[in-house]
């Protein structure tokens, strides 16, 4: 069967069971948009291509697949770099084919030419520039085993214009084999067995819990082994839902803005869990004092991660899912030998105590509304059963804090980069993955209007998102950094010039609500909700709140400061 490059690539997408990409056209794939009517792959248009890119990562996240986008070359391809290296920080699975000039163009400075393998070498697990149509399925192939296989992430594929238009012989390989490229997912008998003898030897054993456990499906041993064996457990913030956020053994986020008991419980455990996480800077403040008295096990499918921040005693290079599974059957075996919960009943109450003793709180006041408040509201009524997204700063934090996730899967924000205009366009991917799924976005008034011309990809294609913007007229996490440690000084974090978001949902076709008094929350909550359509729910918060607990930068995770 003879096909152009542009029926090939969408053949190969065929045959890699994609339902639905992002993108946005442009001269360089136009070859391609030409032959999207005849694909059964769904192309959803978005109104920039950094929309598209997180779109297909919050698609990513919220099934497991991989996302899919496709843009032009030039500003199209250099608009998606903030959200490939969001995916990349996140161990996203994303597959990104950008359009390039003729081959005899490149080089130079050929009309909407720039170099995007150079550019976003740093930032993808794997780039490609397809230089001959025989390399493309082959390519297309690989790139999307890359993607989900081993520590997962984000892989771009250029294609310059005259190989989507060559023809040749199709033929889409059934497997792969990369000489360069074979990671490590079974575990090694001897390091899981030395694992074990470390757990029947603790007496304050902790769980830390990372993202990984949820990109790899292994929350479900996480769980069994967390209960069975009576571990407390602590989570990151890309690992919420990894262990369900209302059982008694789950301690919170640790960290920065992690929980008293979390963070009590990491500097006094004898034994650290670490699984499918990184010890980034976020989790660990000052590493010198991180889990001073721990034997620290750390399990990640990537061995560069492995020492890379904190010291590690036992290392375990494994897939997390094939090491859990692995520690659930030696632990199996000695549930009829030992009472595990006897053994950690008083490490359990201790840390139990300490989240009673400072819990998440806040000051209530019904003259205002609080975001803490808000964010209850939106648990309750939901019932936890509703896919989060998030923007970045206090929202991203309060969301983290004050919902509870009890499956993986549900709660997309970035963690690593920190991308401010994410959560929108990942609870549009989201949607569209769970047309029959409640789907929020929970944003802050600075955060949504990075990427808010999305409101009519939504509209247009009969997504029906619901934003909560936490209104408080600043950028609220720099403001709040400001206010502690620069003396105030509120240098360009006031937004008091701020759209009518009401009339600009209108404006696209949407709903818009405005509450102001708190007693209206949960009724306009509850009346968004239910509308079938995108709506923005504005709610006016109190100006000056702040995200409590707080690790100052460089200081120990002891060293919290309390509302």
């Amino acid at each position: 069967m003879k096909l152009t490059g542009a029926q090939m690539l969408l053949k190969c997408l065929e045959m890699e069971g994609v339902e639905v990409m992002f993108g946005f056209p442009g001269g360089a794939v136009i070859d391609i948009y030409d032959e999207i009517p005849n694909s059964t792959v769904e192309h959803i248009l978005v109104r920039h291509e950094q929309g598209a890119i997180h779109a297909a990562d919050g698609y990513a996240r919220a099934t497991g697949r991989v996302g899919v986008c496709l843009v032009t070359s030039g500003p199209g391809a250099t608009n998606t770099v903030t959200g490939i290296a969001t995916a990349y920080m996140d161990s996203i699975p994303v597959v990104i084919f950008t359009g390039q000039v003729p081959r005899a163009l490149i080089g130079n400075d050929a009309f909407q030419e720039v170099d995007i393998v150079g550019i976003t070498r740093s930032c993808t697990k794997h780039n490609y520039l397809v230089q001959d149509i025989e390399d493309l399925a082959v390519t297309i192939k690989q790139a999307f085993y890359l993607a989900r296989s081993g520590r997962p992430g984000p892989v771009l594929v250029d294609l310059p214009k005259d190989v989507m238009q060559q023809v040749a012989e199709f033929r889409y390989p059934e497997s792969v084999q990369m000489r360069s490229y074979n990671p490590t997912c079974k575990p090694h008998v001897g390091q899981v067995r030395k694992v074990m003898k470390l757990l029947r030897k603790a007496k304050k054993p902790l769980i830390y819990s990372g993202g990984g456990v949820i990109t790899s499906g292994s929350h479900a041993d996480l769980t069994w082994l967390a209960r069975n064996l009576c571990i407390p457990v602590t989570s990151t913030l890309m690992g919420l839902g990894a262990f369900p956020g209302d059982d008694p053994l789950f301690l919170g986020m640790l960290g920065m803005h992690g929980t008293f008991a979390a963070n009590m419980a990491v500097n006094n455990c004898d034994l650290l869990l670490a699984v499918g996480a990184r010890f980034d800077d976020r989790v660990t403040g000052k590493v010198d004092t991180f889990a001073p008295n721990a034997t620290i096990v750390h399990i990640d499918v990537d061995p560069t991660s492995i020492q890379k921040n904190v010291s590690v005693h036992v290392p375990l290079v494994a897939d997390c899912k094939a090491a859990l599974a692995a520690l659930r059957a030696e632990s199996e075996a000695s549930l009829d030998d030992i009472d595990w919960c006897a053994d950690h009943r008083e490490w359990v109450g201790q840390v139990q105590d300490w989240g009673r003793e400072h819990p998440l709180t806040y000051k209530d006041d019904d003259a205002v509304i609080k975001p803490q408040f808000v964010v209850e509201k939106i648990y309750e009524i939901t019932k936890g059963d509703a896919i989060i997204a998030t923007e970045v700063g206090q929202n991203q934090m309060w969301a983290a804090q004050f919902y509870k996730y009890t499956r993986p899967n549900t709660l997309l924000t970035s963690g690593g980069l920190g991308t401010m205009g994410y959560g929108f366009p990942a609870a549009m991917g989201a949607q569209r993955a769970f047309p029959g799924k409640l789907v929020i976005d929970i944003a802050g008034d600075g955060s949504i209007q990075m990427c808010i011309q999305e409101m009519m990809t939504v509209v247009c294609n009969r997504l029906p998102v619901k934003i909560v913007i936490l209104n408080n007229g600043y950028l609220g996490m720099v403001r709040q950094w400001q206010e502690l440690f620069y003396r105030k000084n509120y240098c360009e974090t006031c937004l008091d010039a701020q759209p009518d978001f009401v009339k600009l949902a209108e404006a696209y076709g949407a709903a818009g609500f405005r509450v102001t008094e708190k007693k209206d929350v949960e009724s306009t909550l509850r009346e968004a909700f239910a509308l079938d359509k995108p709506v923005i729910v504005d709610i006016r918060v109190a100006r000056e709140e702040n995200v409590y607990p707080m690790v100052p930068a460089g200081a120990s995770l002891t060293e919290m400061l309390l509302v």
